[in-house]
């Protein structure tokens, strides 16, 4: 997502021509979006955005235990 930002502040910039980006030719400011759909077409093809949404949604479900077993006073002490 770094990177598409990157290509759009690099395109408003090129667009509108504000400072040096103005200069550069068209090649150098779409760049940033081949890179952008090179990587999403890797993380996809490899597996690493499935991997990372199962990894996000087992820490939220390990937090959602902690939560409730601190509620219920079974939680590790606090010193």
């Amino acid at each position: 997502m770094y990177l598409l930002g990157l290509s759009l502040i690099l395109l408003a910039l090129k667009y509108f021509e504000i400072g040096p980006v103005a200069g550069w030719s068209w090649w150098w400011v779409l760049a940033p979006f081949a890179a952008t759909a090179l990587w999403w077409a890797w993380a996809d093809s490899t597996g690493y955005t499935k991997r990372k949404a199962v990894e996000k949604m087992e820490q939220r479900k390990k937090d959602r235990i902690n939560k409730h077993k601190e509620a219920l006073g079974m939680g590790p002490r606090k010193r």
